[in-house]
């Protein structure tokens, strides 16, 4: 019986604010960074998950795992996949530890890096990608991984099981198909906020010729230079390929509404994160306020509640959740349903390091189980930093192939882990 025998955790950060990759209107200078773990067993394999920040204060989370690691430490994976609703509601419901968030911020992040280890050593221990596994896996199951508290006013369990048997009878062919085919993507890497425009020019005709069919940019820094680098990316996207537009909340309510609209001319696909994460009335005045440019939030909304009111308030159009803020696998699979319940795409955050190898998996399994179209339904993809880890995405003419190592495509090579580890890692000397 594998049980879980210790909990290692560790600071790794990236010093991409050096090239500024990763640049926005609200974080101007960001350094890739991770709070790692690794779960060792008496038998079995590691589980290695994370979850993403942006450089300072990457340590609370390191920390904030530690103080959780005691819940992990002795159980049997038995005994968690015996009861996944159960082990979820354990780790981020610890009576005191919780009273930080609850559910929410440092102590939600450090949780679901936990989480996510666990899923990538069952799949690992299964032989089998995450995503596959979660496939297999009956609909019953599935269900009872999930937390339902505070959602079933809009996601009854009986509702989200009857979603998952509707489509059980096409998900082989469905798992074909995108193992034959891949999963549509778009790319960010072409328009970070720092970025000038020569540089821009460059990737982004690199990422056309590379078969990329949508590309991000952000905006929020100036409207007159949002205009110009929202124009010059439409010549060269042309007018059959899709450009998105990211604030990254750094607008009012008002001042979205009139920025998107002074945008039009370029025809954005959408504008994510206008406004404050935790502004729903917001977000659906401005989706009243710019339509038909839709609107994506999701990336800083940090639990299943959260996306319900969100939905409920047909306050976007775009759920774009994260695999990190969230809590984890259980989480994301209770966002994939309540998504589905109000037929609204799911397209993933990714723009972080270690982000795309997650998401993938989620959206392949959306795309096998749980969703009725693949209309609107693209991951983010970001060209930063896959090289470090041993099961990196692999992107073929602007579109995901499924990953087909076991486990949640999570592990850091151990040389990448030391060299960039923070303070002292060889990458951090001299800084």
């Amino acid at each position: 019986m594998t049980t879980i025998t210790a909990v290692s955790a560790y600071d790794i950060r990236f010093p991409t604010s050096r090239f500024l990759d990763g640049s926005d209107a609200m974080n101007p200078d960001p350094d890739y960074s991770l709070a790692y773990c690794i779960l060792s067993t008496s038998d079995g394999p590691e589980g290695h998950g994370f979850t993403f920040t942006l450089g300072r204060g990457t340590e609370l989370c390191v920390h904030a795992i530690e103080s959780l690691a005691p819940k992990l430490v002795g159980r049997t994976l038995d005994g968690i996949s015996g009861d996944l609703a159960g082990f979820w509601r354990d780790m981020v419901g610890d009576s005191q530890i919780r009273w930080l968030g609850p559910e929410k911020g440092v102590v939600h992040l450090a949780a679901a890096a936990l989480v996510n280890a666990v899923w990538d050593l069952l799949a690992k221990q299964a032989g089998q990608p995450l995503w596959r596994y979660l496939a297999a896996m009956s609909p019953e199951e599935i269900i009872a991984a999930i937390d339902f508290r505070h959602i079933t006013d809009a996601l009854p369990p009986e509702r989200a099981l009857a979603i998952l048997r509707a489509r059980l009878p096409a998900n082989a062919e469905r798992m074909a198909a995108l193992k034959r085919d891949g999963h549509a993507a778009y790319t960010t890497s072409a328009g970070w906020l720092g970025y000038g425009d020569d540089k821009i020019r460059a990737l982004a005709s690199a990422a056309v010729a590379d078969g990329w069919t949508a590309i991000k940019m952000k905006v929020g820094g100036s409207l007159a230079d949002d205009i110009r680098r929202a124009g010059l990316l439409r010549e060269i996207l042309g007018s059959e390929r899709i450009l998105m537009t990211d604030a990254n909340q750094v607008w009012e309510v008002e001042q979205a509404i009139e920025w998107v609209n002074a945008l039009k001319p370029v025809d954005p696909y959408w504008i994510e994160e206008p406004v404050s994460p935790d502004d729903i009335l917001g977000h659906a005045r401005v989706r009243k306020g710019v339509a038909p440019v839709r609107v994506a939030t999701g990336e800083h909304v940090h639990n299943r509640v959260m996306f319900k009111q969100f939905l409920q308030a047909d306050a976007i159009d775009v759920v774009q959740l994260d695999s990190c803020r969230l809590g984890g696998v259980n989480e994301a699979l209770a966002v994939l349903l309540l998504a589905a319940a109000f037929d609204k795409p799911v397209c993933p955050h990714a723009g972080g390091v270690g982000l795309c190898e997650y998401v993938q998996h989620l959206s392949f399994f959306d795309a096998t189980c749980v969703r009725s179209s693949d209309e609107g339904r693209m991951i983010e993809h970001a060209g930063h930093l896959h090289e470090h880890f041993l099961d990196p995405i692999t992107i073929e003419r602007g579109r995901y192939r499924a990953p087909e190592k076991p486990g949640y495509s999570a592990e850091m090579k151990p040389e990448s882990r030391a060299e960039y580890a923070f303070p002292d890692g060889a990458a951090w000397r001299g800084a």
